[in-house]
């Protein structure tokens, strides 16, 4: 069968240009929202008495058997039919005669896929960011085991103050909700229908954009068909979305990589998502989080590609947005992938509390509380005060003790206004339950950032 533009041509396309411009061997998994888009759009036209009812139910049920095709398998893709538009129009065609050509009246190839990717991003935009919330709740679920488990806070990946591991691990649900929430805001922002649009100016057919908008879920119409049929905002969006959760997700994989080393040794990987060294027996490498790592450049190299077709692309369509799709398909697969993965090594994985413990005794994390002692105790202003603390940290680095264990006596010997009311002070637990400004590590704060997760994840509703 010819193409179905092919009239005013002479001769055929040649075999290397249907390799160079056919999308249909990666955008056929746009199959079901276009064979839905198809169905509004075959029962407008029908409402609007621009075909009979006859080629309306004939057209339906020719739709029907084509996705059946399509998913046991024996429908037939070929490169020659250039993207599933044409391929599924043309079987559409061969099923029921010359009604299925009558399906493509008040429309263009130019809205029917921006209608096809446009639902499909809008549908992966809410399936992300369930898995985000499942990935939460596993965050949230070891946090609650974890409000009183010391670890080094760090800065410049310095021992910096004790914080406790729940505070350290909803740092992360913290993340991760912003992350839920721009999926959200983007798939309800882009929720309008690019349906009768055509080729960029709209038709002259009496047609009833709200009617199919409402048929496939859109909350309205688009206003301007000019900027409609070339408009990939929501594809980079939802790159954009991906994008910025990797990047979170990479920065607790790093965490994951330090603390599964044996410097750290806070946790241990289950076997089942850690492997081994083809040469050295002993080893159990941590590929999961080091792949998250990796991926998160993949992710971003496809949003500066979608960002980079787009940025020179005169008014309307063009050929260049056929490249909007293989990026986006490969993030959100990629997303969907990494969101699984990480929830179940997070899930499976062993927190060395006695680790953890032992190495907030290194770095001397309760310094600061003794300068914060000197300012609120002794009336010392706090340049004086931080000069007064790096002498009592050099005098514990000198007898080989954390500043924490240095006696009352020593203390007194760096400055004679120090009492014994510091002692306390000093010890890693008090430091950390301290901290008690909102949104700090102390236990009692800790326990209320647990509260608002839980009660966001209960309320969430995707």
């Amino acid at each position: 069968m010819e193409k179905m533009w092919s009239g005013r041509f002479q001769e055929g396309a040649s075999s290397l240009l249907d390799a160079f411009n056919a999308s249909i061997m990666f955008d056929r998994r746009l199959y079901k929202e276009d064979i839905e888009g198809s169905v509004a759009h075959a029962r407008m036209l029908q409402k609007q008495n621009i075909i009979t009812s006859e080629e309306c139910d004939a057209i339906v049920k020719g739709l029907a058997q084509v996705l059946s095709e399509i998913e046991n398998g024996t429908f037939e893709w070929r490169i020659a039919d250039e993207d599933l538009h044409m391929a599924i129009e043309k079987r559409l065609t061969v099923l029921i005669g010359e009604a299925g050509g009558k399906l493509h009246t008040a429309r263009s190839r130019n809205d029917q896929v921006a209608v096809d990717f446009r639902r499909y991003v809008i549908r992966k935009n809410t399936d992300i960011a369930r898995l985000i919330k499942s990935l939460m709740e596993v965050l949230v679920s070891i946090a609650e085991k974890h409000t009183e488990t010391l670890i080094p806070g760090m800065t410049h990946l310095q021992h910096a103050q004790p914080i406790n591991f729940a505070f350290h691990l909803l740092a992360y649900a913290a993340m991760f909700e912003r992350d839920i929430e721009r999926f959200k805001q983007s798939a309800r922002r882009n929720n309008i229908s690019p349906l009768g649009c055509a080729a960029l100016a709209g038709t002259p057919h009496n047609i009833d954009r709200d009617m199919t908008a409402r048929t496939l879920g859109f909350e309205g119409v688009s206003i301007n068909c000019l900027d409609t049929v070339s408009d990939r905002d929501f594809a980079l969006e939802i790159l954009f979305n991906i994008a910025t959760m990797m990047m979170h997700i990479s920065r607790l994989s790093e965490e994951l990589v330090l603390w599964s080393s044996y410097e750290f040794g806070f946790i241990e990987l289950s076997d089942a998502y850690a492997t081994g060294s083809s040469i050295m027996p002993q080893k159990k490498n941590p590929d999961v989080p080091e792949l998250l790592r990796g991926k998160t450049g993949r992710v971003n190299g496809n949003l500066m590609s979608l960002l980079t077709v787009m940025k020179g692309l005169p008014l309307a369509y063009n050929k260049d947005t056929q490249e909007d799709k293989e990026g986006v398909f490969d993030s959100i697969d990629t997303a969907e992938l990494s969101l699984e993965i990480l929830r179940e090594a997070l899930a499976t994985m062993q927190v060395k509390t006695d680790a953890m413990q032992r190495a907030c005794k290194v770095g001397h994390l309760s310094a600061t509380d003794l300068a914060d002692y000197l300012v609120a105790h002794c009336n010392v202003p706090f340049r004086t005060a931080h000069f007064i603390t790096g002498k009592a940290v050099a005098r514990a680095e000198a007898l080989g003790i954390d500043v924490s264990d240095l006696s009352f006596e020593e203390l007194q010997r760096i400055d004679e206004r120090i009492d014994e009311s510091v002692m306390p002070k000093l010890q890693l637990q008090h430091s950390m339950n301290a901290r008690t400004s909102q949104g700090g590590t102390a236990t009692v704060r800790t326990l209320e950032q647990l509260i608002h997760f839980e009660h966001y994840l209960q309320e969430l509703e995707l």
